[in-house]
């Protein structure tokens, strides 16, 4: 019989803690968190302290059931739960429901899963950390109270199903405020002018140190340089260098794996999931950029066989992240020798991308040399300027280059070849071109997550979460939209003449953005308006700093929750009190037919728009890709070509129209859904007769048998089973009954001792 009994959160990790173990073990997995603060309640108990009422879900019932078992037949149970509040929390709910003794329960940690880790932390055992506990808890309860006190303010005032969170309502509010700074940026062009010359037969290009604000202005000075001699008058070089960036956090991870792979953050987080729990990497949930000196002597050695001694550089860095809470290392491959690994393609290039950014991190700087070359005339009013870069030694950036967000571009800047001072600079042609300004960047997953880091909102184990509930709660979308076209002026002078032209560029191309619904706009202006604390960045932020030192022991839970739920309890009831306000509505114009307004209003089942036409008035849905600030009074007058005629169809016209659960056909009396790929306003009769035909296919498949005494009974199909559909009614066929051979008395039985439904 086995002596010891280790619990961990998931069969994975499990997997691979066995192989380490002797027979004297067995390893099992408690599949997460076993219980939960109770969800059709509050589950709080303000009144005595905000002790939360902890249930076992049914789901979690078995597993629970077979722990207990395992634990009652060892002598040694050992919680091995991750190294974070989280996990700490888990091993606190495992010890208090299966009722395990001080005595014989031992609590180990380790951030990577080993022979060595697993062999050491066995023999380091230590008492479950009641103070990250603690820190757990007061999130888990100060999220359940805001949650549940705000989210039926916002049925109440906005729309039914809607919900708020304390971490996701603050993101929402970032991608919103981005959003009306793109809205309200007013795009502004200049002119740049550029200079192409020939300097020892090589062609140099080069900007001048100069911006027009008017094309005539810019014209005027390109004319100017007909016939003028230029010549080199400075050349300036100046030793520069590059240094590695830090071994990755869970942060910093998401951003690369973003930028570099084009991973979403929760698909970061679960494949660097599955590479710590097969024990390839180390824990993937930490703000620390520390390495061990077994990793950096491991490291070393790898550069050293490698590259050589010229390509080592050792380097300790320290974490300077606000609030900066576990005493993990940054994340690293567990053997850095291991190039490859079992794992899937995706596992294995993220593997790859973290391998990389952890060696390099150890290697030389980058030596640089960096050209400045000014070429101008006798005038000395402007001077073109070229730049160029030469790298003097690798470094690093043999291994490894690190990616930006910066979406902006230098066409300015090359590699310059050896140019002396004075040498004559033959100009072959000059170029002014029109440019524009361009607006703030909307965020992608991985710069939100940047721009939550920098604030101090969040945390490694929430950064994924929490992008991934904005989008499934529809406050957040995330898109790609084409690129537009707009016209540009060029002035050019080549060989004495000059020539005026326009061209078209492509502009405001946006790839994976993250785009603010209606919903999550007029959200955010509620809140924003009504409980500012909760939506402050810097609140939110010594929100997290409080948890910190929960964690630390520096401060008691309860007393921390008191004072927020003070405050914010009165904020809650002073809204409830406030008469209907008026619901959020736009007016976008007049309906050139009627001369009625058009306002844009958010209803039960979205936004829509309303032609205010006295007693008729006409509604129609938003788009789900349309935003109740962006949207133009043509785009909402398309909307209004619903319902649209398509043809002729089975001897009756077939009509596309838009209901409360989304745009469908009619015809003949029936109606027929469109898929997510059908487009109401584009769809054309050859697809309506697809789907409507594709339908009648499948409901002829779905029947089971008709009675000529009763032709208004169906023997049907169902996803659950076999039912009686009678006047517009099912009833459930017993499983006792086999429905090929059900008779018609049967069915009169069925639907006659059918319960009446209750009214919801």
């Amino acid at each position: 019989m086995e002596n010891n009994l280790v619990i961990v959160e998931s069969p994975a990790k499990a997997k691979t803690i066995k192989k380490f173990l002797g027979e004297d073990f067995i390893v099992k997995s408690s599949y997460g968190h076993i219980r939960d603060i109770e969800k059709k309640n509050l589950g709080i108990d303000i009144e005595h302290g905000f002790t939360p009422d902890y249930v076992i879900p049914d789901d979690k019932k078995k597993v629970v059931s077979e722990l207990k078992d395992a634990a009652n037949k060892v002598k040694v149970v050992w919680l091995a739960s991750d190294e974070d509040r989280e996990g700490e929390a888990i091993s606190w709910h495992l010890s208090e429901v299966l009722k395990l003794k001080k005595s014989n329960t031992k609590r180990i940690v380790f951030h990577e899963i080993t022979k060595e880790a697993i062999t050491n932390a066995i023999a380091n055992p230590r008492d479950i950390d009641q103070n990250l506990v603690n820190a757990q808890q007061a999130r888990r309860i100060l999220d359940r109270l805001v949650g549940f006190k705000l989210s039926p303010l916002l049925w109440k005032k906005i729309k039914p199903a809607l919900s708020a969170g304390r971490v996701q309502s603050v993101a929402v509010r970032l991608i919103v405020e981005r959003e009306r700074e793109i809205t309200e940026f007013n795009s502004k062009s200049e002119y740049k002018v550029y200079g192409v010359f020939n300097i020892d037969g090589n062609s140099i290009k080069a900007e001048l140190n100069k911006k027009f604000k008017t094309y005539d202005e810019a014209k005027k000075f390109v004319e100017s340089c007909n016939g003028k001699e230029f010549q080199v008058k400075d050349v300036s070089k100046k030793p520069g260098k590059k240094s590695p960036a830090p071994p990755f956090t869970t942060s910093t991870l998401q951003q690369e794996a973003g930028r570099k792979l084009g991973f979403s953050v929760s698909q970061t987080m679960r494949y660097a999931q599955n590479l710590y729990e097969n024990g390839f990497i180390t824990y993937m949930r930490t703000d620390s950029v520390n390495l061990s000196s077994l990793a950096i002597n491991t490291i070393k050695a790898n550069v050293i066989k490698n590259f050589g001694e010229e390509y080592l550089h050792v380097r300790q860095y320290q974490t300077k992240t606000k609030g900066a809470q576990e005493a993990h290392e940054a994340i690293r491959p567990t053997f850095v020798e291991n190039e490859t690994i079992e794992a899937t393609k995706q596992e294995q290039r993220l593997y790859d991308l973290i391998r990389k950014r952890a060696i390099a991190s150890q290697m030389s700087d980058a030596k640089i040399e960096k050209t400045i070359v000014t070429i101008g005339d006798s005038d000395k009013t402007y001077n073109f300027i070229a730049t160029g870069e030469t790298v003097i030694f690798d470094g690093f950036l043999k291994l490894y280059i690190e990616s930006t967000d910066d979406e902006s571009t230098d066409d300015a800047t090359s590699t310059l070849p050896n140019i002396l001072i004075g040498t004559k600079a033959e100009s072959t042609k000059f170029e002014a071109i029109e440019r524009f300004d361009q607006p703030p960047a909307r965020y992608t997953e991985a710069s939100l997550v940047k721009k939550m880091e920098e604030l101090g909102i969040g945390r490694p184990s929430t950064y994924a979460p929490t992008i991934s509930t904005i989008q499934q709660r529809e406050y957040v979308v995330k898109e790609s939209k084409p690129a537009k076209k707009r016209t540009i002026k060029t002035i050019t002078l080549s060989k004495g003449k000059i020539k005026e032209s326009t061209t078209t560029e492509n502009y405001g191309a946006e790839s994976n953005k993250l785009f603010p619904t209606s919903t999550g706009i007029v959200v955010t202006d509620y809140l924003t308006a009504h409980f500012n604390d909760v939506l402050d960045y810097n609140f939110t932020a010594q929100i997290e700093e409080k948890f910190d030192d929960i964690a630390m022991g520096k401060l008691k839970w309860g007393d921390m929750i008191k004072s927020f739920y003070k405050s914010f309890d009165k904020e809650v009831d002073s809204s409830l009190k406030e008469k209907e306000t008026s619901k959020w509505e736009r007016n976008i114009g007049n309906d050139p037919k009627t001369g009625a307004p058009i306002i844009i209003k958010i209803g039960k089942y979205g936004p829509y728009a309303s032609i205010e036409n006295g007693d008729k008035p006409m509604y129609a849905s938003l788009r789900k890709n349309q935003n109740i600030e962006s949207i133009t009074l043509d785009e909402v007058l398309d909307l209004f070509k619903l319902p649209r005629e398509l043809g002729q169809y089975d001897g009756d016209n077939t009509t596309v129209l838009v209901g409360r659960f989304g745009p469908y056909i009619k015809n003949n009396g029936k109606f027929y859904a469109l898929s997510k790929a059908d487009d109401p306003y584009t769809i054309s009769i050859e697809r309506a007769i697809e789907i409507i035909e594709a339908k009648k296919e499948q409901m002829k498949n779905a029947l089971c048998r008709t009675f000529d005494e009763e032709p208004d009974m169906q023997i049907l199909k169902g996803r659950f089973g076999p039912y009686i559909s009678y006047q517009k009614k099912n009833y459930k066929i017993p499983k006792n009954i086999a429905p090929e051979e059900i008779t018609l008395e049967q069915c009169r039985k069925i639907i006659e001792s059918a319960p009446e439904k209750k009214k919801k």
